[in-house]
């Protein structure tokens, strides 16, 4: 299930969040990105910079939305694809 957390998120379109990379913690921007897969769509956040998989997906978790990140993505443990259709 979607946290409140994720659908605040949604509704704001975008997130700052500290990510670890490569030692270094720094705040980069998330945003919404809205991912068209057959005849549904569900949402994820999307980061252009290179991020670790192990970090992305304690930011997936932290924020309860799947995230991409170079074409890595991580989604919150226990969740898929199916849980952010049509959000």
């Amino acid at each position: 299930m979607v946290t409140d957390t994720a659908k605040d998120i949604i509704k704001k379109g975008e997130i700052v969040l500290e990510v670890n990379r490569s030692g270094i913690t720094q705040k980069l921007t998330f945003k919404i990105k809205r991912i068209k897969v057959s005849n549904v769509e569900y949402v994820e956040l999307f980061s252009d910079k290179l991020i670790g998989f192990s970090e992305l997906q304690r930011l997936s978790n932290e924020t309860g939305l799947p995230i991409e990140s170079n074409n890595i993505k991580a989604f919150p443990t226990g969740l898929g694809i199916k849980d952010f259709i049509n959000l």
